[in-house]
């Protein structure tokens, strides 16, 4: 028991904690998975890229196109749809590196490939899209 908790008589600590964004994203991801699904699908299909890359944050931000507004759909978070070539262009992703990034870059029809964009930073997270 941490000593905040002995001094505070109702059990409930002043200030709450907050919950990690993370958790917000996957609740969005959950509502979003369907019209990300048919953007990957269409970026391949078209030719533009074989890796896919969406962007997900809750900032103003100029990479990708966007295709989920948060604000539009009341959701927490925003969705870009963006590919690898314009992550290595815009310098995203260093040219030396775009192989390592082909060889750990997982089945875009079975995972939805995340650039996740928070204060501290961000992150590529793949995150399966749900069984049908």
């Amino acid at each position: 028991m941490d000593p905040e908790e002995l001094f505070n008589e109702d059990g409930n600590s002043a200030k709450p904690k907050k919950e990690s964004p993370l958790i917000s994203l996957e609740r969005d991801l959950k509502f979003f998975y369907e019209s990300i699904r048919e953007v990957a699908v269409e970026i391949m299909v078209e030719g533009l890229s074989n890796y896919p890359i969406f962007i997900a944050h809750q900032h103003e931000l100029n990479l990708g196109e966007l295709i989920l507004d948060r604000n539009d759909l009341n959701t927490e978070w925003s969705i870009h749809a963006s590919t690898l070539e314009e992550f290595v262009d815009k310098g995203v992703i260093k040219p030396v590196l775009k192989d390592r990034f082909i060889k750990s870059y997982k089945d875009p029809y079975e995972y939805m490939c995340l650039f996740v964009v928070v204060p501290e930073g961000a992150n590529f997270v793949y995150y399966p899209y749900p069984k049908q």
